[in-house]
């Protein structure tokens, strides 16, 4: 259907049959008044009329036309043009029509669908003065000239006009049709503050409004917005509203117990206008979320529970309710409580409710434990003694633990420092209950003793005792020495650095000869020769065998020497004599010589 140049034109296509009727309608149209248009097809007829005009068409090959697909009215989308090439299709439609029905169906408002609308400028209704701009001889000339193009200005907004060029020449005038132009409409003014609010619940309100007075222009949209009292200038939530028959709408997405200010914007083509004021309303209280889980400073026998507030308390909260194992304990406005008389590392389920004045709200439920003790007894560990260096130890699981084992430690200690330092010779976090002690000394006393620990600290066993294997001594010291005189020594020694076992015997032996054999430490040898060199050497026993230390050689004390010093002398010259003389036959030590000279001498002057 086009209405162009004063003729309304209808085209129907049914199969491969096409039809068109024709209605001369001139301006008649054009009186600022609404008309009646009415297209009708019955059996082979089609008939269009307007008001009082009527035209028709018959086609016995016309079809029966079934309606499968979208109606549109106003235009087209470009996307379907391509395939009604034959219509011409030329600009949409601008102005206003109400009260569009079909013979079957229900009548359509076309406010409600406006907005997916194509090609056409459902913008509004001519002014009641518009009849006067219809008519050629009425109309105002805008140009004259030789330009093939003119801006006209000052137009009022939102209001329809038609244009025509006549061309002109020394021959006559020619004509162009009337084509109509719309000015846009203009921005809302005096958006008013919406009328009322009504909470729905404390995430959304239901907000109503007027329709704003003196718009230019087709309201597009309404958009709703919610700011926060205290907040930034930005809206915590908005809905835009298509359907501006609608004067109510809903917020959603606000929060329970807060403060918030409503504002309207109307919105038409050429922009927005919010509301000046702004409508107060604070929402109602809900029930809390994201309610915290308690948490608790551990003891062996008892609990300090704590909780945080709600992240979103939703209003004021009124109680507490602490619930352990489901059986609620606590009941209140603190955020602390101590659960008492609780066996030691027992765990317990905890979970808390808060409640405001619309409702409760539990937190994910939580195992709290008590906190560990040392076990309440180790027993002493079993020992098997290997070899002179190896002892294999065992032990049991204590059969109170007080929570969970987290490491054995083991401790030894030896006659050699008389059982006074401990020393730590396994630490492990693997719960195994043997270990095997390598690299001790043959033939020595140990105590060993084990410990077991839990977070709660740890508890030592009694200790138990072993004895190595004995083993030939290691590192036999070299006896010292000493002369007192010319015929003695005294000699001393003190125990090997590593006995490996009990030591039975010292032997002492002097120019390799075992003089003394006894468990004694010293030896005293006589009859010797001054200034004489001997040699000594100890050895050590035990009952796996004997070692020998190593050899160290001293002399006796001097004597003074025993025998005679012959002396022989020679006379070199007047004034030298030489003088040769033998050792006496026992030196008995280092010997020195001096001699001695007695008689007259001579010197020179």
């Amino acid at each position: 259907i086009e209405l162009k140049s004063g003729m309304l034109n209808i085209f129907l296509k049914t199969g491969n049959v096409f039809m068109q009727v024709d209605l001369w309608l001139g301006l008649s149209y054009c009186d600022g008044k609404w008309n009646k248009v009415t297209v009708n097809k019955e059996g082979f007829i089609v008939s269009a009329s307007m008001n009082e005009l009527r035209e028709h068409t018959l086609e016995p090959r016309v079809q029966q036309l079934k309606v499968n697909s979208p109606v549109y009215i106003g235009g087209i989308p470009p996307e379907i043009q391509i395939f009604y090439k034959e219509l011409g299709l030329e600009q949409g439609f601008g102005g206003c029509m109400k009260d569009v029905k079909f013979t079957r169906g229900a009548v359509v408002n076309l406010a409600s669908v406006s907005s997916s609308a194509v090609r056409v400028n459902l913008d509004g209704c001519l002014s009641t003065d518009s009849a006067v701009n219809c008519r050629g001889n009425d109309s105002i000339l805008v140009y004259r000239g030789k330009e093939q193009s003119v801006y006209e200005s000052g137009l009022q907004p939102f209001t329809e006009y038609l244009y025509r060029v006549v061309a002109s020449n020394e021959g006559g005038s020619v004509s162009s049709v009337w084509t109509h132009a719309r000015t846009r409409g203009s921005v809302p003014q005096n958006v008013p503050t919406p009328s009322r609010v009504h909470s729905i619940n404390g995430y959304s309100i239901e907000v109503t409004w007027d329709k704003p007075a003196g718009v230019i222009g087709v309201i597009e949209k309404y958009i709703l917005k919610a700011y926060e009292e205290d907040g930034p200038n930005v809206p915590i939530s908005s809905a835009e509203l298509a359907d501006t028959s609608m004067l109510t709408g809903i917020l959603t997405g606000l929060h329970p117990f807060t403060n918030y200010a409503v504002t309207l914007t109307a919105c038409t083509l050429a922009g927005c206008t919010e509301s000046l004021h702004a409508l107060n309303i604070s929402t109602p209280q809900e029930a809390p979320e994201d309610v915290q889980s308690p948490t608790a400073i551990s003891f062996p026998t008892f609990l300090l529970t704590s909780w945080s507030p709600p992240k979103n308390p939703n209003g004021i909260i009124t109680q507490y309710i602490l619930y352990m194992n489901g059986v609620p304990i606590y009941f209140g406005n603190g955020t602390k409580y101590v659960v008492k008389d609780l066996a030691v590392f027992t765990p317990h389920q905890f979970l808390l409710t808060a409640c405001t004045l619309a409702g409760c709200t539990n937190s994910s439920q939580v195992t709290l434990f008590t906190a560990q003790l040392p076990p309440s007894h180790v027993d002493a560990p079993v020992l098997m003694v290997l070899d002179s260096r190896t002892i294999y130890v065992q032990w049991k699981e204590p059969v109170e633990v007080n929570g969970i084992l987290d490491r054995y430690i083991i401790y030894i200690a030896n006659n050699e420092q008389n059982f006074t330092k401990w020393s730590v010779i396994y630490n492990s976090t693997e719960l195994f209950l043997d270990f095997t002690i390598q690299q001790l000394f043959p033939g020595t006393e140990y105590l060993i003793k084990i410990a077991a620990c839990t977070e709660g600290g740890c508890s030592v066993s009694e200790a138990s005792r072993a004895i190595t294997d004995e083993s030939t001594p290691e590192g036999v010291p070299a006896p010292k020495a000493q002369s007192y005189s010319s015929d003695s020594f005294n000699i001393s020694w003190t125990k090997p650095e590593y006995p490996n076992g009990i030591i039975t015997s010292y032997g002492l032996y002097m120019d390799g000869i075992l003089m003394q054999n006894s468990s004694q430490l010293s030896c005293y040898a006589y009859g010797l020769a001054p200034w004489s060199l001997h040699s000594f050497r100890v050895q050590a026993c035990t009952a796996k065998g004997c070692a020998l230390g190593p050899l160290v050689e001293a002399r006796t004390m001097e004597a003074p020497p025993e025998g005679t010093v012959n002396i022989f002398p020679t006379v070199d010259e007047s004034k030298e004599v030489q003088l040769k003389w033998l050792a006496p036959n026992k030196p008995n030590g280092k010997l020195t010589y001096k001699v001695l000279v007695t008689g007259l001498f001579y010197a020179d002057q």
